[in-house]
């Protein structure tokens, strides 16, 4: 099948030009891989170009060694890759390769010249296409009109899949929310074959299982697919709270449906408790700033909250002036996106944190010296620049100080 690509492949030119001739000149074949062809059969540009060829990595080496092509690493070589620097891009090119052992997260590989049993060892049939630099698609499991009538299925048997890495039950889920249409639209065997390897994913390290989950929770069906991960008994292994809110998660992924929250203000609201945010941590290694936001959003969803009258903002505001934490602007923009507060998020983003007008250096100028009254006066403007809104000046202060 040949597949007009012919924009993509006019600008990119100039970058593929080396790589045809000199795989060419030793007869080896190469061809775009996996997501990049998906991508580019959907009419995207893809993020990352991969290329398959029939070559070893040690024919490419000395290839590319013997063209001047700068060599990057050679932490995938055993494994079959070798990346190239070429026009200040690094590119990625894997040898043909199937599977000998795999112990469900790692693969034992043996290079092969077979461009069909390279693409039986991949995961779904979407992610399983060759496409040519001539514009030649290769495609071995009908990954195509799959595509076409997006439709998410593993290469061959579901199950033999997900063995060879749990991670791809993940995977499923991900490009499900990604490429289908419509939630409901598997096959029953595909779920039953999840379900029954739902155990597996307890041996995959937090760091990939999080990597995942956080591009399912910003796709599409993201509360089909979370209610699926409850169903088929996945949540448990993952990291997620047995007892996980799915009313609460239900109304906070529509009230954040067109304001691109983080993942983790998705996440939390699943969680009932701030120990569900620590359980998460100890599972899935989140880092930091993710395990702050979702403390956060479970001790302040409730109580902060906007305020009735003309000034719905002003208590996120106080919030912030008070608050001595970092990134507090940050995570008040995040619990109004979990409140569905579009239109004060949209306030609070524009709103500048504005400096406090008066410092110790104005009070000892008035004839105030000692450290402890200065901390005290300052404290009482503070209050009082509070109370009017941040809109007081230094010289009103001032003139205040006097009175109090």
């Amino acid at each position: 099948l040949t597949v007009c690509c012919g924009s993509y492949f006019r600008e990119c030119f100039t970058i593929f030009l080396s790589f045809p001739e000199l795989f060419e000149k030793k007869n080896y074949e190469l061809r775009i891989a996996g997501g990049a062809v998906r991508d580019l059969l959907s009419g995207m540009t893809p993020q990352d170009i991969d290329f398959a060829t029939t070559a070893t990595p040690a024919e490419m080496k000395e290839m590319f060694t013997s063209a001047g092509v700068r060599l990057i690493n050679n932490k995938g070589e055993k494994h079959g890759t070798i990346t190239a620097r070429l026009h200040e891009q690094n590119f990625e090119i894997t040898t043909l390769r199937i599977d000998v052992v795999t112990d469900g997260r790692h693969a034992e590989v043996e290079f092969t010249t077979d461009w069909e049993k390279d693409a039986e060892r991949r995961d779904l049939t979407v992610n399983s296409m060759f496409l040519g630099l001539d514009g030649m698609l290769y495609d071995f499991f009908n990954g195509y009109e799959d595509l076409k009538n997006k439709k998410i299925r593993f290469v061959g048997k579901a199950s033999e899949r997900i063995q060879e890495d749990y991670l791809r039950i993940l995977r499923y889920f991900r490009f499900y929310g990604r490429i289908a249409e419509k939630t409901g639209d598997h096959e029953p065997s595909t779920l039953q074959a999840i379900k029954e390897n739902a155990k597996g994913l307890a041996g995959i390290s937090g760091e990939r299982i999080w990597v995942e989950l956080k591009k399912i929770l910003l796709g599409n069906h993201v509360n089909h697919l979370v209610r699926l991960m409850y169903e088929l008994d996945i949540a448990q292994y993952i990291g997620l709270p047995l007892d996980g809110n799915l009313e609460e998660f239900d109304r906070v992924t529509k009230n954040t449906q067109n304001l691109c929250p983080k993942p983790m203000t998705v996440l939390t609201s699943l969680f009932k408790v701030k120990d569900d945010v620590t359980n998460l941590d100890l599972r899935l290694k989140i880092s930091k700033e993710e395990k702050n936001l979702g403390l956060f959003l479970v001790k302040h969803r409730q109580e902060l909250t906007k305020a009735v009258g003309p000034e719905p903002l002003r208590p996120y505001q106080d919030f912030i002036m008070d608050s001595r934490e970092a990134n507090t602007n940050s995570k008040i923009c995040e619990l109004l996106k979990y409140q569905g507060e579009e239109h004060l998020l949209r306030e609070m983003q524009e709103w500048t944190v504005p400096s406090f007008p008066v410092s110790g250096h104005d009070l000892r100028k008035m004839g105030v010296s000692s450290g402890k009254e200065i901390g005290t006066a300052l404290q009482q403007l503070r209050d009082e620049w509070k109370k009017s809104g941040y809109h007081m000046d230094k010289e009103e202060l001032l003139s205040c100080l006097k009175k109090l």
